[in-house]
């Protein structure tokens, strides 16, 4: 008997973390509803967006650009004064799913240099008719030049 409630009592606990894993990935792979607006459609999760005109980078979580200033990587909810002819909604953004992307900046400024000044323009989330991104079609940023 003794066997068969600590069998009973195991299975329980075991089926409870799988079950308490099996939210938390779901929960962490599915971030639409936090790219802003200017992100680049078709993504269900973007970590990062790499921004090769600035060769600075976003962190969609945090709602943070990350970009060097002095050797030092600044994490800012706006960017500085030098980007403020950068256009969010125009410019080019690599979507990065790893964790501290930027410690591998040299990287990715080699890896995606073809897209620095690229001509395609990529569809964004705010022009989007996909109902993923309904959240964001009467979003009043959508136009912002100003990133500020």
């Amino acid at each position: 008997m003794k066997k068969i409630v600590l069998m009973s009592f195991m299975f329980i606990f075991l089926a409870s973390v799988h079950q308490a894993n099996a939210q938390v990935s779901v929960n962490l792979r599915l971030n639409i509803g936090s790219q802003p607006c200017w992100g680049p459609t078709g993504y269900d999760h973007a970590e990062y967006y790499y921004l090769p005109d600035i060769e600075a980078y976003y962190y969609v979580a945090k709602h943070k650009f990350v970009y060097r200033e002095n050797e030092r990587w600044i994490f800012s909810s706006s960017l500085p004064p030098r980007y403020s002819d950068y256009n969010l909604n125009t410019g080019y953004k690599v979507v990065i799913n790893e964790p501290n992307p930027y410690m591998h900046f040299e990287e990715h400024r080699v890896q995606y240099a073809r897209y620095k000044a690229a001509p395609e323009r990529q569809p964004i989330i705010h022009e989007s008719t996909d109902d993923r991104y309904r959240r964001h079609w009467d979003d009043k940023r959508y136009g912002m030049r100003d990133h500020r």
